[in-house]
């Protein structure tokens, strides 16, 4: 017997991720404004786990816009291979080398 399968996605291989939908990207994103944010705010910096390239390109995404709403740059930094520090200016190690274009 043959069965149909609706809404199956099929799963990534051992140690690869699937992509997020427009809809769940944008989701992400707008938390991590919110919540990210309001902790800059709160005491001038972040650090958060980003073990994949898009976690990381999200994350400065997430700088940029936290950048433009505040009129006052978010610089993001790299603490090792699965840490990115975003924070304002006075509270990082090294704000002389953001890696914000």
């Amino acid at each position: 017997m043959i069965r149909d399968l609706y809404n199956v996605r099929v799963q990534p291989e051992e140690g690869g991720s699937m992509p997020l939908t427009e809809e769940e990207e944008q989701r992400v994103r707008a938390v991590f404004f919110s919540d990210l944010g309001n902790t800059i705010a709160e005491r001038g910096w972040v650090r958060f786990p980003a073990y994949s390239p898009e976690e990381r390109r999200r994350l400065v995404d997430v700088a940029h816009r936290l950048s433009a709403h505040w009129g006052q740059q978010v610089f993001i930094e790299a603490l090792d291979q699965c840490t990115m520090k975003l924070y304002l200016a006075g509270h990082g190690s090294q704000p002389a080398s953001p890696l914000l274009p």
